[in-house]
């Protein structure tokens, strides 16, 4: 073992004066005996369980196993709980409490005697919120996920959550479906703990996990309730001992390879749009530099090997049964797409963990050389209507819409939005590109998952499942469509997308990576004249606060002051 001194907890625990009474004694209330505190690596188990958090349901079970992996290994575990984010229930947007989050991580494993500590995480922003909380402090750290549900089986067929829940509502609006077969699907669709089971967010931040090497191989698609994620989670607390001991800070293992390779991942299963935004605010807090760009050229020339919803067919559990991310991986360093040498937190590289891993069902996990979809990055945008940025998932994404002009529709506000889409007297066609205002980190506020707008009915009615749809936004990773994101700078905050008006010619061009307005500067200049910021949304708390000091979504939509890190050093003596 390494010297005592070098642990954080010492400076709590090995003090023979009044406080260290008053640490030791405390904790012996709950049974600690005297040698429980000489010395053994103090282990924080950073839990996210919530009954508001149903993707996180089965994290008491997850802890008790970390915790006997961790007494396995001669540690002291000591679990917490932080503010638990969960996409279901969470109003108006989980993704306005992601900062919020990282700081209750990142206090709560400052201020406390860890030496190290073990992340919980499922719904989709508790990954995010947890990794930038912790590599603020930069400890040795391990993440597991919570797991993907069961297949969700409906009338015979498999359902996945989100992907399904948007294409069985857009049924029941246009009178494809009955009111009782869209409740027999609600209870057909989550049968099981677990997150979504489609390549949404949750299961994306998973892979990424794994990608990035902060978790131990396997991570990413093991279901929630195989015996397997347990066991998962017991070598996660034995390895998170011996990363203490050989101090292995979470910097050692998030550098900027593991982010490259974590982005060619990405492109490799279709991910979730919602990394980009994550990983460039999680970089930011650990000191590596990730922008836009790096999303667009790391990603050219990748191919979504993994056919499952939402570009495909199948659902998570089957992704684990064909392999998992290890033979996703192995495929991309095949072709000299992943750096090899990138370190994990089980101690050895990313090659090493996956060079020997095996697909069991090609139809699920495609092989490089025969793809599901070719070159399927995410596409970042630029032009006169995003000039810092905006991005679109082209594997989701309609083909024969990738170069398109049409005729603006524009909705003013969500509000707007919801006002007059099912009104057959709008004025709009299959042509048309609609167009979302206010709906980014300051407009909303929150940056919510509103931008796959749902068609309007009539245009349901007549076959078309697909439009060009723009905004500030963000969408769900169960969504799907040709859905332009998180145009920059956002409409609340000047952005040109709020000087869009109906009737405007909008041109997209994936291949070209254009999305311009057709509507001359000087026009631009004499709209901006009059344009209003609206009102704030708070005045107050926590909102307020956000409002303030949120930065755009290609600077990862973190707030200003929480860019970097501050370390893990003591806080100040309290005697």
């Amino acid at each position: 073992m390494s010297d005592k001194k070098t642990l954080r907890s010492r400076a709590w625990f090995a003090r023979q004066d009044k406080m260290g009474f008053y640490y030791r004694s405390w904790l012996k209330n709950r049974g600690f005996p005297q040698d429980q505190f000489d010395g053994r690596p103090v282990i924080g188990i950073c839990n996210t369980w919530s009954e508001l958090t149903p993707c996180n349901s089965h994290f008491r079970t997850i802890a008790e196993h970390v915790r006997w992996g961790i007494l396995d290994a001669g540690g002291f575990p000591l679990e917490f709980p932080v503010m638990s984010l969960g996409e279901t229930m969470l109003r108006p947007t989980a993704m306005l409490y992601r900062n919020l989050a990282s700081m209750d991580v990142e206090e709560s494993i400052r201020a406390n005697p860890l030496d190290g500590v073990v992340l919980l995480m499922g719904c989709d922003k508790t990954t995010p919120a947890l990794l930038m909380g912790a590599a603020s402090v930069d400890i040795p750290t391990i993440g597991i996920s919570g797991g993907p549900m069961l297949r969700g089986i409906h009338c015979g067929k498999a359902i996945g959550s989100g992907t399904n829940t948007i294409s069985m509502s857009e049924q029941l609006r246009s009178g494809q479906i009955t009111l009782e077969e869209f409740y027999d699907a609600e209870a057909s669709m989550h049968r099981s703990h677990g997150h979504c089971m489609t390549m949404g967010t949750a299961s994306t931040m998973a892979c990424m996990v794994e990608a990035l090497g902060v978790g131990m191989p396997g991570n990413a698609a093991i279901p929630a309730v195989d015996a397997r994620r347990n066991l998962l989670a017991r070598e996660a607390g034995r390895r998170i001992v011996e990363m203490v001991k050989q101090d292995i800070v979470l910097s050692q293992i998030m550098t900027r390879k593991a982010f490259e390779n974590a982005i060619r991942v990405n492109a490799g299963i279709g991910g979730s749009t919602n990394a980009v935004v994550h990983l460039i605010a999680m970089a930011r807090r650990i000191g590596v530099e990730l922008n836009l760009d790096d999303w667009d050229h790391l990603g050219r020339g990748v191919h979504c090997l993994v056919d499952i919803m939402p570009s495909g067919r199948f659902l998570m559990e089957d992704f684990f049964e064909a392999g998992g991310l290890p033979v996703v991986i192995r495929e991309l360093a095949q072709q000299g797409l992943i750096h090899k040498d990138a370190m994990t937190v089980n101690g050895r590289t990313i090659w090493e963990n996956n060079e020997e891993a095996l697909c069991w069902k090609p139809e699920v996990i495609h092989s490089f050389e025969d793809p599901f979809k070719a070159d399927a990055g995410i596409s970042v945008l630029r032009g006169n209507l995003a000039p810092d940025g905006a991005i679109i998932k082209p594997s989701a994404a309609s083909p024969h819409l990738l170069k398109h002009t049409g005729r603006a529709v524009v909705f003013e506000s969500i509000e707007d939005l919801h006002a007059r889409i099912n009104d057959d007297d709008l004025d709009i066609d299959e042509t048309c590109v609609m167009v979302l205002k206010y709906c980014g980190p300051k407009g909303y506020p929150g940056m919510a998952e509103v931008g796959n707008m749902p068609l309007p009915p009539k245009i349901l009615k007549r076959g078309i499942t697909d439009m060009i749809r723009i905004s500030d936004a963000r969408m769900s990773g169960t969504a799907y469509g040709t859905v332009v994101l998180h145009t920059a700078p956002e409409a609340a905050a000047g952005g040109p997308l709020a000087l869009v008006q109906n009737g405007d010619l909008i041109t997209l061009d994936v291949e070209a990576r254009s999305l311009h307005l057709h509507v001359d500067q000087v026009e631009l200049d004499r709209r901006r004249a009059v344009w209003q910021p609206p009102k704030p949304h708070a005045e107050r708390g926590y909102v307020k606060l956000y409002l303030d000091h949120v930065l755009q979504a290609n600077e990862g939509a973190d707030l200003d002051f929480l860019v970097g890190k501050s370390g893990a050093a003591v806080p100040r003596d309290n005697h």
